[in-house]
């Protein structure tokens, strides 16, 4: 394998891009590949190294582009394979790497491979997708849930049998231990290569493969929310999913995926990874150079916003990752937005650049959402305007997806500049008060911290690839060192509106060395904390950076430093 394969993404940052809703150019209220192409220049001018397009191939859109009717084409509402050739050109002229999301688990009802293998129990494609006959009584042939609510068994009269679906009904599961189905996906993964395009996002990678036994699903002894990514009113999250996901066969898969990719020097991938052994199966996905090339889990997406789970998350993937590689986020297209999430409903802008201070000093690469850069709340919709079906299952409990997919507002205008028309989401007043028009130019807003310390990060190698150590957390103080070619550096921040101060000095062994050889300046738009005297002091909604004179990880004490209650020293 070329080694250049490996570099580029290896702590890379990607930013997000839901095409439906960054830029309208056609004027009917969809955002479309042209608007991304016109924005480029935005989004190079960010830091990032490079953009993850969330689906815009053709599709009926019952699930807003994760229902494919067809992998090799662009749904006319998003423009034509020649606009996406201009973007590509475009992204690469500004340094800018492409990844698309590639949705293999399953199809849309309406794609011709479904809507032949329904016809019949005999004709070419019969065996494509995961079809089942009913127990004696008609019930569906497990207790496998959708993610969406219900059984994720379908009964279709034609076939007499019923079809699996971890999704939508209409999104019927291809059957992956079909080795013509294996082969039919690849080639469409070769087909988006052979443009040119970087890399790919998997959607549920972990989905491909179902028990080719059939068994049901355990219950799980706890309900929890967790990196299986759903929430406690989902009775999805009753069961252990040991049968319909994340079975040992899905590494067979990945392997020739990977060989696929190595074809093409310089791309990666990464893979969404949601289940009940997220982290593990994150290692597993990417242990080795014969399979993905990263993976992040939901463990980050969740409502736990304390620095101890976000620690534990961090040991624990650091535990048993060996030679694999994380990639980490807090938000994207299928969550409450950080800023609400995290902040108790609040958004605040300071709160919001910590986050980003945090995510962008862990180890692995980051993935960014649009509209994170701009410290966004989630959008308040009205059951009326909601048109996500998750969350029309589940309201009002769960709202759905909505809300942190409504238009990108580049400036204050009554659609936020995004369209000219009535957009296929509304456009909050919250968001026309944090728009890009408004923060360009502001060196102390969200924006400016985002492009900033995007551009420290880059200085600093031990925050992109570096070691990584923790010393003490809390709710919402951490403090952890990135150590890279003799380099160490110390991250302490604060997410809470309170003041807070740690010795470092009683987190290590005595006599162990405690000095910064120097402090690493901040970005104006951050709030800097300080260390003298081992003492590290964050203000509310803060972060210090320095440079030690020696590292530290070697001096840590044995023993657990997490705080199950912040002390303010």
């Amino acid at each position: 394998m070329n080694s250049s394969n490996v570099e580029w993404w290896r702590g890379g940052v990607i930013y997000q891009i839901y095409p439906r809703s960054f830029l309208d150019t056609n004027q009917d209220g969809i955002g479309d590949l042209a608007g991304i192409t016109q924005k480029l220049d935005y989004v190079a001018e960010l830091g990032v190294d490079a953009i993850w397009l969330s689906p815009f191939f053709t599709s009926p859109m019952k699930d807003f582009g994760y229902d494919i009717s067809d992998y090799c084409n662009v749904d006319p509402m998003f423009g034509d394979l020649n606009d996406f050739k201009t973007l590509l050109q475009k992204a690469q002229g500004l340094g800018l790497k492409i990844m698309i999301d590639q949705v293999l688990n399953h199809t849309s009802d309406q794609h011709p491979w479904f809507e032949e293998s329904r016809q019949n129990h005999d004709n070419p494609k019969s065996d494509w997708y995961v079809w089942a006959d009913a127990n004696p009584d008609g019930t569906p042939p497990t207790n496998w849930m959708s993610v969406f609510g219900g059984s994720a068994w379908q009964w279709d009269s034609r076939r007499k049998q019923y079809y699996l679906h971890n999704f939508l009904a209409s999104q019927p599961d291809l059957n992956f231990h079909n080795p013509e189905v294996v082969d039919a996906v690849l080639e469409t993964v070769k087909f988006w290569l052979e443009l040119g395009v970087d890399g790919f996002r998997l959607d549920t990678a972990n989905f491909y493969y179902h028990d080719a036994e059939l068994r049901n699903n355990p219950p799980r002894e706890e309900v929890a929310e967790g990196g299986i990514g759903v929430r406690l009113d989902n009775p999805y999250g009753f069961q252990l999913h040991l049968y319909d996901k994340s079975r040992p066969e899905n590494i067979r898969f990945l392997t020739r995926f990977r060989a696929l990719l190595d074809q093409y020097p310089n791309t990666t991938s990464v893979g969404e990874v949601g289940c009940d052994f997220s982290l593990k199966t994150m290692a597993a996905y990417t242990q080795g150079t014969d399979k993905l090339h990263m993976c992040y889990s939901f463990d980050l997406l969740t409502a736990d916003s304390s620095m101890n789970h976000v620690r534990k998350t961090m040991e624990s993937i650091e535990a048993g990752l060996g030679d694999g590689w994380p990639c980490w986020s807090i938000s994207n297209h299928d969550v409450e937005r950080v800023a609400s999430r995290w902040g108790n409903g609040v958004a605040h802008a300071e709160q919001a650049k910590i986050f980003m201070a945090m995510l962008l000093c862990l180890r692995g690469s980051v993935c960014l959402y649009q509209g994170e850069e701009l410290g966004l709340a989630e959008a308040e919709l009205a059951y009326e305007d909601l048109v996500d079906p998750y969350g029309i299952t589940f309201w009002p409990e769960f709202k759905g997806r909505d809300g942190c997919r409504t238009p990108m507002p580049w400036d204050a205008s009554e659609q936020a500049g995004f369209s000219q028309h009535k957009p296929w989401l509304p456009v909050v007043d919250s968001h026309l008060q944090r728009s890009v028009a408004s923060q360009t130019h502001d060196e102390l807003s969200v924006l400016s911290a985002y492009r900033d310390f995007l551009a420290l990060r880059k200085q600093r190698p031990e925050l992109v690839s570096g070691d990584i150590c923790f010393f003490y957390s809390s709710p919402s103080v951490l403090l952890f060192e990135r150590s890279l070619a003799g380099v160490h550096t110390l991250i302490a921040l604060n997410t809470g509106d309170q003041p807070a101060k740690v010795d470092l000095s009683a987190l290590l062994l005595p006599g162990a060395p405690v000095s910064a050889k120097q402090d690493i300046v901040l970005p104006v738009a951050l709030q800097s904390g300080e260390f003298q005297g081992g003492v590290v002091s964050l203000p509310p909604y803060s972060v210090y950076l320095g440079e030690l004179a020696t590292g530290l990880a070697e001096f840590k004490l044995p023993q657990s430093t997490t705080a199950k209650q912040e002390k303010t020293l």
